[in-house]
Parts: structure tokens; C-alpha cells; sequence
């Protein structure tokens, strides 16, 4: 195996939530081999940086030799450069070494306010450092800094992307963290804008996010993604880290640079969850309760986004006979009607991460009723033209409908269909065992009548 090697060029952070920990955490995270040349050592915890001590640059020379000779550099990214005189010496190392994959976090202000940078050495980063940039990723304040540009608005900051990128940056990824609303982050190529867009996360445990997503960019490009690629991943891994962050010391607390990959880490048991259910459905003659439309099972890792995110069973469960059975094994993004309903229901409880479609009746109906679920519906004709219009979002449209009057998930959400519509009813449940327990449940009920 060939593991892709990452240098940081940035400051030592004491309390480990920032700098070159951050960075080589995330770097290890997302599967490379995380290399540093330090360039300043802080005392700083949650509450601050209490003290810096500059690493002298002929020392930044020799830990830069040192692992570029023997080792060797696939993408490097720099971080807290605080004089002139250290970020031309980095940026001559750079160069030497013909590093071309490098990302430049300008840093500037560390979280708690305290500066990280020279005044003098501002205009050494605009004319020296950036222009190597492959990709520079400040935030609001930085960005500002750099162009005299004020940003309020989405607007502003492309204008704000367009002008660093005219500095010399190739590509521009600014993050709109200090804004309000949603988290809004604008990458500009030199040609075309993208945007990122991802819930705020009520939390003031965000140290070291800066770091981080600059790490995770650098990882990514060094593993042979393009710009756009490796900045997605970075969103979803910073996402995923401020949500689980942790709640240490007294002020900005650290992200959890793990939650990613254990997250990743629930693949396996989420595709083995799902195939144990449906194993179970099938050990019963249940095929009383697929639709014409036929089944799917689904289950979601945990805050899953999108259907790719979600497991489910590719050609759908079918009825031969009285049976229920699956031409395949479970797999990721092999539904998307059933997997707009979880993703739907997720987002008002996200502990619940599985469902399953199932057969419309009265009977059946009235069956979840006599075995105690809770049972909700709504009508498409209530449904939206525009809604009715767009090919998959009718199911997701009713889910929400139900789910925005109500303080609690239930069992099953069911419609009575429409022109061209099969009615269908929809358990819901927070594991695939527990969907196919309800499933199972009515099936029995049903085969009594």
C-alpha cells in the first residue's frame, strides 16, 4: 500500500486543538502520513495563546531538508508563518523542493482573538506566499484582510474570491463560517464558482477548524483528487467534526477530528445490519405485504445527507409466492424514493435511520392499530403542483408534511394514492430489527384474516 505523504508547515498548538496537531490528526484521519516543520511554538489553551516563541528559520531550513530529502512531500499545506522573514524562507524551501499540490491557510488571528502574525509580514503573505498557492483558504476576516474588500453578502465573497485569485492564488476556497445563516463556504477555480452549503452547528467548540480544513484539502489533493473533490470531502470532514466536537476546557473547546472515520467505520456494520433484517423477512412467508410496486429496506449512517449515505437493497424486494425475496445484498445508494424518506425523517430525529415501504390496506391499517403503533397519513392532494411535478420529491413532500405537526416519529406514515400513485405505507424505526419486527408483525396479523 502506498500511503500518500502530507507535510504541515505551521505552529506548534499546546492545547492540540489547532496548528500542526490539528493538522496531523486529520491528515492521519483521512489516510495519509502527516509529516511538520514547526515554525513557532504556543502556549495557548481553550481560553487563548498565553505566549509564542518563534522557531528560528535556519532550524525551519532543517526540518524542511530533512524531510524532503529522505521522505519526500505529495502536498504540503502551511499554517501560522508569523514574520516576513520566516514565510520567505518557507516559501524559498517550497519552491526548491518544487512543491506545486501546496494549500496556504493565512493564518492571522487565532479563535480567542489573540494575533498570529506581524503586521509587517501581511504584505510578505499577499506578494510572497500566496501566489504559490495552489489553493488559499481564509475565512471572512482573513479574505477582508487580504483584499480591503468588506463582506456581508454571498456576493461579496466571490468578488473577495475573484480578487485573491487575481493576487496569484490558483484556486480560492473562502469560508463563510463568520457570516450568519447557514454555513456558506465559496470555491472559485479561476473560472467558475461553487458553492458549499451545510447546517450551522449551535456549538462554540470550534478550534482549530481553520487548520483542519486546510489539512484535510492538502490530504486530499495529495491522494490525486481535483480541487473540487478534495474540498467536498474537507466540508464533510469539518462538518462532521464541529458536530461531534468536544467539550474541553473553559473556553473554544477542540472538533473531533475522529468522527469522520468512525463514522466511516459504521459502513460495515450498517450494510450487515441491514442484510440480517432482510434475511429475517425472507426466513417468513411475508410476501403479503410488498406492493406492486415492490419493497425496499433502507438504513442511514448516522446524519447521512444524501442517498449515497444510505444502504439499501439494489433491484428492490420482490414477492414470488407468499415470499418475499432479493435478487441482491444491501449496498450503498441503491434507493432513492425510500432513502428521501429517512433522510426526510432524520432531520427531525436522527436516531431514526431506518424504513421500509410496504403494502397499502384497511386491514393493514387497522391491524398497526390493533398492535399498538402509532400511525399518521397525509393526502396527495395536498401535495403541491410544483412538488407533483418533480420526479421523487412527492414521498419526501409527505413526510414532512406529517412530521412538521407532530413531536414524535411514528411506526408507520401511509397515503392513499393518487392518479398513477400506489398507496403505500411507510414503517419507520431506528434499526433495520426493529423495522422488520413491525413488518413482520402485520405480516402475521394479515395472513390471520
Amino acid at each position: 500500500m502506498t500511503v500518500k505523504k502530507v507535510l504541515t508547515i505551521a505552529g506548534s498548538d499546546s492545547g492540540g486543538g489547532a496548528g500542526i496537531q490539528a493538522d496531523l490528526k486529520t491528515i492521519t484521519a483521512l489516510g495519509g502520513f502527516g509529516m511538520s516543520v514547526v515554525t513557532a511554538l504556543t502556549a495557548q489553551n481553550t481560553l487563548g495563546v498565553h505566549g509564542i516563541h518563534e522557531v528560528p528559520v535556519d532550524f525551519i531550513e532543517k526540518q524542511f531538508d530533512s524531510v524532503a530529502a529522505d521522505i519526500g512531500v505529495d502536498a504540503a499545506k502551511t499554517g501560522m508563518l508569523s514574520s516576513s522573514e520566516i514565510m520567505r524562507t518557507v516559501a524559498g524551501k517550497i519552491e526548491e523542493c518544487g512543491i506545486e499540490k501546496l494549500v496556504v491557510d493565512p493564518v492571522m488571528v487565532a479563535k480567542g482573538g489573540a494575533m498570529l502574525i506581524r503586521q509587517e509580514a501581511k504584505k510578505t503573505l499577499a506578494t510572497v506566499l500566496l501566489p504559490l498557492a495552489f489553493v488559499i483558504t481564509p475565512n471572512v476576516p482573513e479574505a477582508e484582510e487580504l483584499t480591503g474588500i468588506k463582506i456581508t453578502t454571498v456576493e461579496d465573497m466571490k468578488k473577495a474570491a475573484k480578487a485573491i485569485n487575481w493576487m496569484g492564488a490558483k484556486n480560492v476556497f473562502l469560508k463563510g463560517g463568520h457570516m450568519a445563516g447557514d454555513a456558506l463556504d465559496v470555491l472559485y477555480d479561476g473560472r467558475d464558482f461553487h458553492e458549499f452549503t451545510s447546517k450551522r452547528i449551535d456549538t462554540k467548540n470550534t478550534h482549530g477548524t481553520g487548520c483542519t480544513t486546510s489539512a484535510a484539502i492538502a490530504t486530499g489533493l495529495a491522494q490525486g483528487m481535483d480541487v473540487f473533490e478534495a474540498v467536498k470531502r474537507a466540508k464533510d470532514y469539518i462538518t462532521m467534526a464541529i458536530k461531534f466536537s468536544f467539550c474541553i476546557g473553559g473556553g473554544h473547546g477542540p472538533t473531533n477530528h475522529m468522527a469522520y472515520m468512525l463514522r466511516e467505520c459504521e459502513r460495515y456494520g450498517c450494510i450487515r445490519d441491514l442484510k440480517t433484517a432482510v434475511q429475517v423477512l425472507k426466513s417468513e412467508r411475508c410476501g403479503n405485504i410488498i406492493p406492486e410496486i415492490q419493497s425496499n429496506f433502507v438504513y442511514a449512517l448516522p446524519y447521512a445527507r444524501e442517498a449515497g449515505e444510505v444502504a439499501a437493497v439494489p433491484g428492490r424486494i420482490i414477492r414470488v409466492g407468499e415470499n418475499a425475496e432479493t435478487l441482491h445484498d444491501p449496498e450503498f445508494g441503491a434507493s432513492s424514493h425510500v432513502a428521501g424518506i429517512v433522510l426526510t425523517v432524520m432531520q427531525y430525529d436522527e436516531t431514526f435511520r431506518s424504513a421500509m415501504d410496504i403494502r397499502f390496506s384497511e386491514d393493514i391499517i387497522r391491524i398497526c392499530g390493533e398492535l399498538g403503533y402509532d400511525v399518521d397519513c397525509f393526502s396527495r392532494s395536498d401535495e403541491p403542483g410544483e412538488i407533483k411535478k418533480k420526479e421523487g420529491f412527492s414521498l419526501e413532500w409527505g413526510t414532512n408534511f406529517v412530521l412538521s405537526r407532530r413531536h414524535t416519529i411514528p411506526d408507520a406514515i401511509f397515503d392513499r394514492g393518487d392518479v398513477g400513485k400506489e398507496p403505500v405505507v411507510r414503517i419507520l424505526g431506528q434499526t433495520p430489527a426493529l423495522v422488520a419486527d413491525k413488518v413482520l408483525n402485520i405480516s402475521r396479523k394479515l395472513q390471520s384474516l
